[in-house]
């Protein structure tokens, strides 16, 4: 019993504080909003119990994860990247998984549903850190660098495939911004650079699908978001009104003044942020998510080696890209393309996700010293 005390007090002392106490603050405040909503009938009462478990599962997870080394997690690669690609191939059955519209992206075991993208998030930056940390200086070699490529842009055109364009376009943010880290030479991301105008150019005219160039269209055409103002534009439209109806403080969590908003619960949590909160509520928790983007690079530039630097820069680009688009879609910026806000949409699987990913960090932050942890020891 000393012997376990002494292992978690030793651990607790090179631990990363300040990144946790950030994460439960604001999964705190997501608890805080679910409950207001269920009052409201937005969400029902298993909605709200089903987030609060994946809260508590998901901080107990991160801290676990923590207490090992991802040296060992990064080794053991083979075992658990199958299970996520597995888990996400089987959205191909259509008696296992929910689609809404074009996007399959959830399955449903039982009365258990679970989203498999976020998952793979957990998983894909594990196995691309690892890739391109072993690789070192070769990433510049283009069979090498090929090899990467097909590694980093195969989730991502698998999910594309299945209707998630919001999930795909987070793993392409994540590939890109790990290669950086990896050293990729400016030739390669130059010509990258050079190929994205000929790259949009297909997309839009030979992969995207109508409705998906609307979405843009819609960002910019008055008269179309006219037309579409009971259609596409709907969601936007009355997210917009709702984040301003608030105005500076906020019209409280019982009045009798809210524009509903569809997906108020996930999508466009931030609009009932501003409506219920205020300016005063959104740019708090601005900073909050601000501050823990900034944290993740700190403990990114801390990190002893490559892999782990990268496993780091690869849950930042994450948890960046989704508070960037998801803001982005309530200001009416970016088109809708469904991605949550970290620790505040309602979701179970990413909050569960989201808290395991900070685990990898903590544990990136407490194992840069020279000693013994768990399933791992350090060499002289």
């Amino acid at each position: 019993m000393k012997t376990v005390l002494k292992y978690l007090g030793n651990h607790l002392k090179h631990i990363d504080k300040v990144l946790p106490m950030i994460c439960i603050a604001i999964t705190a405040f997501d608890i805080f909003l679910v409950n207001t909503m269920q009052k409201t009938g937005i969400i029902d009462s298993s909605t709200a119990k089903i987030q609060l478990i994946a809260a508590i599962i998901g901080i107990v997870g991160a801290f676990v994860i923590s207490f090992i080394d991802y040296n060992f997690i990064s080794k053991y690669w083979f075992v658990y990247a199958p299970v996520a690609i597995i888990l996400q191939f089987l959205l191909f059955v259509p008696s296992l998984r929910i689609q809404i519209d074009d996007d399959m992206a959830w399955l449903k075991f039982g009365n258990i549903t679970i989203q498999p993208s976020e998952i793979l998030k957990f998983v894909f930056i594990i196995t691309l850190a690892t890739h391109i940390s072993k690789l070192g200086d070769k990433i510049n070699s283009l069979p090498h660098l090929l090899l990467v490529c097909a590694h980093g842009l195969f989730p991502a055109a698998l999910i594309m495939i299945q209707g998630d364009a919001g999930s795909a376009l987070v793993f392409v943010f994540i590939f890109i911004c790990m290669l950086f880290m990896g050293g990729l030479s400016w030739k390669y991301l130059l010509i990258g650079t050079a190929a994205v105008p000929p790259i949009i150019y297909v997309a839009w005219n030979f992969v995207m699908q109508d409705h998906h160039r609307k979405r843009f269209l819609m960002l910019f055409d008055k008269e179309l978001q006219q037309e579409e103002i009971l259609g596409d534009y709907l969601q936007q439209y009355r997210g917009t009104i709702a984040l301003g109806s608030g105005q500076l403080k906020g019209l409280g969590f019982d009045s009798d003044k809210f524009t509903y908003t569809p997906y108020f619960e996930n999508d466009f949590v931030f609009s009932y942020i501003g409506m219920t909160m205020g300016f005063i509520g959104c740019i708090a928790v601005v900073i909050a998510l601000a501050v823990l983007c900034l944290k993740l690079l700190s403990n990114a530039s801390g990190a002893s080696d490559m892999l782990g630097k990268l496993i780091c820069v690869g849950v930042f680009a994450m948890v960046f890209f989704h508070c960037v688009i998801n803001i982005g879609m309530v200001l009416s910026v970016v088109p809708v393309i469904g991605i949550p806000l970290p620790f505040i949409s309602q979701g179970g699987t990413s909050m569960m996700m989201m808290h395991f990913c900070m685990g990898l960090v903590l544990s990136v932050s407490s194992h840069r010293k020279k000693a013994k942890h768990m399933f791992y020891t350090e060499k002289d």
